[in-house]
């Protein structure tokens, strides 16, 4: 990191640390705008950074998120400094606990906002009660916990209900008490597919400078046997490049997200989506501003409030459900298993003889909670790490978050989560392998969105039913299916996965009342289809176990006969 270091100086010159107030910023608090540097004066403020290596190992995370997160910091480092802020940028192995011990024995007690990070939260507890780090709230959230429980109350927890409270509390897109537009959600209007038509853009590209420069060079160096890869042409690390992002988003993205919001395409995997997130999760833009932005455009309502909503309703409900329940550990019915140690979601099997590093350890932390309502416990196959399925909509959505870190939450949901509830793999696991592999998880986001909407891991905690589907809306809401070797009527066997699931776990579901219709219709299938459905089943998950492509062919010899039907 000489480049950094060095640029580092230069800007510090002869700052003087002393009689400063010192500020230890998280790796996703990236911003002076709020919390305690928000109010300090440059001169008199210094702020505290660490690049844990240890961190970086604890789990095999994809090498465009290490680099997002690290170019980032060493260039807010250097913003900070241009400020006339001091900084000490610590580089190291150790975990936060004990570097912040050290700094601190120096420096006097940190302030600090509160970490959004639980792991970050737990590892950091003994520095608050031995007086080391003097807690702040977490200033870049838009609602209190108090808010949430006026909400929702007691569980089960909706987000509907959190959002029209807030709707009403805030005044936030109504008029004289009413919604705008005359309802509180216009997701009923957002649901097109996509034909070419409004062409989509282009996401925005990035001039990388020597220190970004520097951060890939340290990846492809330390973190080569990570997955993915580094572009850092698609890598937003300064100030300006976040403008810029936003800038994007705005101008080419926001009048159509709307309508096409949950569409799905090959030809254009981002289509309208703001890509922000990882930008909003580290602070770089911070959701106030992006939110009264909002407000101020000009869009159609559908648009706009799609877009609100998933701002104000869904990212802060999520926040608050993971921090009421400690992360999924405490839940209505008791407390769920816990892995012990971070999961790699199957990677240093699946990585082709590629040596990974063993996970990063501390005494303190868990692997994370892992529930599952329905015993699911299949471990994740090669296939989300780049072995083909030979099921285009997978293999599609797998090969895109392994080049970019992303896809955006349709294709999350209703492929990636649908598929792995469908064939009962571990909901921790596999939310182990979306914190890995995209590039805006954290543990507050993926969690509630795997354990508790994606896999319905939790049963009706936080979400009314199990988001699953068959091939059908897979081939309405996009054109995965039209090259795919599997026919979506005839021969795909998302379909029968669909009815293996409910046939499979119809005594723990038959209670949920959104399931009422669907399980009618299983009674009705006759048993030679429920039958083929069950060896369907058996044969995908040989398959995918396997590392096995499938194909018509491939899946009738394993069923013995025809694949149709």
């Amino acid at each position: 990191m000489e480049i950094f270091r060095t640029r580092l100086r230069a800007c510090l010159g002869g700052t003087d640390e002393h009689e400063r107030t010192w500020v230890y910023v998280p790796y996703d608090q990236l911003t002076d705008q709020i919390g305690p540097l928000a109010r300090l004066a440059p001169e008199r403020a210094g702020i505290v950074l660490v690049e844990s290596a240890w961190k970086a190992a604890r789990r095999p995370y994809h090498q465009q998120k290490l680099a997002l997160i690290l170019a980032n910091q060493r260039h807010f480092a250097l913003e900070q400094a241009r400020r006339g802020v001091a900084v000490r940028y610590v580089a190291t192995q150790a975990p936060y606990d004990e570097v912040l011990r050290e700094v601190a024995a120096e420096t006097g007690p940190l302030l600090a906002m509160e970490p959004a990070e639980r792991e970050l939260r737990r590892l950091l507890e003994p520095l608050l009660d031995e007086g080391v780090i003097e807690p702040r709230p977490h200033e870049g959230w838009l609602t209190s916990a108090e808010t949430f429980r006026d909400a929702v109350g007691e569980p089960p927890w909706r987000m509907d209900v959190f959002y029209r409270a807030l709707r009403q509390q805030t005044g936030i897109l109504m008029e004289d008490g009413h919604p705008i537009g005359g309802r509180y959600s216009h997701d009923a209007d957002n649901r097109r597919p996509w034909s070419g038509e409004p062409p989509a853009p282009s996401p925005p590209t990035f001039e990388p400078d020597e220190v970004t420069g520097e951060v890939g060079a340290l990846i492809e160096a330390r973190f080569a046997h990570h997955p993915g890869r580094v572009d850092l042409t698609r890598l937003p690390a300064r100030a300006e490049d976040a403008e810029k992002a936003w800038h994007w988003a705005k101008s080419v993205c926001m009048r159509h997200f709307g309508p096409y919001e949950d569409a799905m395409s090959a030809a254009s995997p981002t289509l309208f989506h703001t890509l922000i997130s990882p930008l909003l999760n580290l602070h770089r833009l911070l959701p106030r501003r992006v939110l009264d932005d909002v407000l101020r455009l000009d869009l159609p309502i559908n648009s706009r409030e799609g877009f609100v909503r998933q701002l104000i309703g869904w990212r802060e409900f999520v926040r608050h459900v993971h921090r009421a329940t400690d992360g999924f550990r405490d839940l209505p019915d008791g407390a769920p298993s816990m892995a012990s140690t971070p999961g790699d979601a199957n990677w240093a099997r699946s990585a082709s003889g590629i040596e990974a590093a063993a996970p990063s350890e501390h005494a303190r932390l868990d692997g994370g909670a892992a529930p599952s309502l329905v015993g699911a416990d299949e471990p994740i196959p090669a296939a989300l790490w780049g072995t083909p399925s030979g099921m285009r909509c997978l293999d599609t959505v797998v090969r895109g978050v392994l080049e970019t870190g992303y896809s955006h939450h349709i294709t999350r949901l209703m492929v990636i989560a649908n598929l792995g509830t469908l064939l009962d793999w571990s909901p921790r696991g596999l939310t182990d392998w979306f914190w890995c592999a995209y590039i805006d998880a954290y543990d507050w986001v993926v969690e509630p969105n795997v354990l508790g909407m994606g896999t319905f891991a939790v049963g009706d905690l936080m979400t009314t039913k199990p988001y699953v589907s068959g091939a059908a809306y897979i081939d309405r809401m996009s054109d995965f299916c039209g090259d795919c070797g599997f026919h979506p009527k005839k021969s795909c066997p998302i379909t029968h996965l669909y009815w293996a699931y409910l046939d499979r776990h119809r005594d723990t579901l038959k209670g949920n009342h959104r399931l009422r219709l669907p399980l009618a219709s299983l009674g009705r299938r006759d048993h030679a289809r429920r039958a083929r459905d069950a060896a369907v089943f058996e044969a995908v998950r040989a398959a995918l176990r396997a590392g096995e492509r499938l194909d018509p062919d491939a899946l009738a010899a394993r069923l013995g006969g025809n694949s149709d039907g």
